[in-house]
This record gives structure tokens, sequence and C-alpha cells, in this order.
């Protein structure tokens, strides 16, 4: 609440910590009205609490997915490393918004348009502008305190995006007909390395079929050149995906 403001719904598991926060919080709002004897106007808004079947984490597949990703990462990188609650909680930042800065859709159906709807958007109402300080190296980790946290975040995107980038792939697209990538579509491009915060989107600008009548290959549009690539090489962005219809 003090980060994103009063939620009108909260969402989660049955997991142990949640039900026995929703329990305190219900039991704490409760008292607080009977103590100031609340009639026209509530200090607290009421919100309600879902709780998904016990055993169903697929139901939670929206933020469950994420999760997943930023932890398999972070078991990883801080694992048998002695790291203090502030490197802790500016490591867990750094992720954060990492995670929310990613593209889900396009904002406008403007072809020279490449900027994207991320989750920051929608959390700050306005987009984030997160430049990595400098250039880490793998000396950095022994290095001064901020250094080596930088180093940790600049390997947590290199890790995270690896596993990301793929899920965005429909793996049995060799196996059944899906919809083929068209022109006006915006893309991530998966084989150009980038730092940190760096998408490297560009816009579908012209297409190539094989025998078979199926887009194989593509030229692209980014915002500095034009180049061409397999679809093997493209990650059509979630919304966008979303859209397609056969």
């Amino acid at each position: 609440m003090s980060r994103r403001g009063v939620p009108e719904k909260i969402r989660s598991d049955n997991g142990t910590n949640f039900v026995g926060a929703h329990r305190e919080l219900k039991e704490a709002a409760s008292d607080l009205q009977r103590s100031f004897k609340l009639q026209n106007k509530l200090l607290m808004k009421n919100i309600k609490w879902e709780f998904n079947p016990p055993h169903a984490s697929h139901m939670g597949g929206v933020w469950e997915r994420p999760i997943r990703t930023v932890r398999n990462v972070m078991n990883i990188l801080i694992k048998n490393q002695l790291i203090d609650d502030e490197k802790l909680e500016t490591i867990f930042c750094e992720a954060e918004s990492i995670v929310n800065n990613r593209p889900l859709t396009p904002i406008s159906d403007d072809p020279d348009d490449l900027e994207p709807l991320t989750p920051n958007h929608l959390l700050l109402l306005r987009p984030s502008c997160n430049i990595p300080l400098t250039k880490t190296c793998k000396t950095d980790y022994y290095s001064k305190r901020w250094r080596h946290v930088q180093y940790i975040a600049d390997h947590f995107w290199r890790r995270w995006i690896k596993e990301y980038l793929p899920s965005l792939q429909i793996r049995s697209k060799w196996l059944k007909i899906t919809a083929n990538i068209k022109v006006g579509d915006l893309v991530i491009i998966m084989d150009l390395p980038q730092p940190r915060h760096s998408w490297p989107l560009a816009r579908v600008i012209e297409v190539f079929k094989g025998k078979d009548d199926l887009v194989r290959s593509v030229r692209l549009r980014t915002a500095t050149s034009e180049l061409v690539r397999p679809i093997s090489k493209l990650c059509v962005l979630e919304g966008v995906k979303d859209d397609i219809k056969l």
C-alpha cells in the first residue's frame, strides 16, 4: 500500500503467510472501525481478498510465471553469498524494475511508433527511464558495494532475459498451423545483445514466405536501421500475440 496505493482487490494462492495476513488485517480493520465508530466516512477502504483453490497454482498464471522466472534466477545469483539487507533490497528493486519494464503490447498502430506499453506505464502512470549507471565486469563482484549490486543486477538481466524471451514463443508452432507474423507487428529481436533495460524492438515492414505459404523471415525497421531476420529470432509481444486470429 505504501508503494502502490490502496488496492481494491488482492488475489493470491493459499500460502500460510497470505492466509495469516488476511486474517490479521481483517481483525485490525474491524478493531479500527469499532474504536473510531466510523459512520459516514471510512478511514480505511475495504479490500476484497480472493484465494485460489489449494494446489491450483496454474490459476495464478498471470503472476506465477514472472515470479517463477525471477525466483529461478535469484536462487542462482545470490545462493551462498553474504548479502546484507541493504544490498538485498537494492537487488530486488532492480529486479522489480527490469520485470516491470518489459514490453507488453504496442501503444499505437503508428508503424513509426516503437514505444510499447509496459507494466510501469500502469504502475507509475509514465514510462520508466532506467539507465544503468555504469558498465560492470566480473571484478566488480569484489569491488565497492554499489558496484557489486550493479554487477548482480546486470547478471540478473542476462539470465532473466534468457528465460523470459523463449516463453513468448509458442514452441508448438512447427507442429501445428498458427497465424503468420504480418506487416505492422511489433516484435522483440532476440539475437542482439543489449544492456540492462534495453529492449530491441522493431516493426515488421515486409514478410518473406516459403513454398508452403508460411512466413519464414521478415524485414524489420528499428529505430536506426532496417534488417532481415528469421522468425525464430523474433518474439511477438504478448498483447499482439493474444490478438492474433487464425
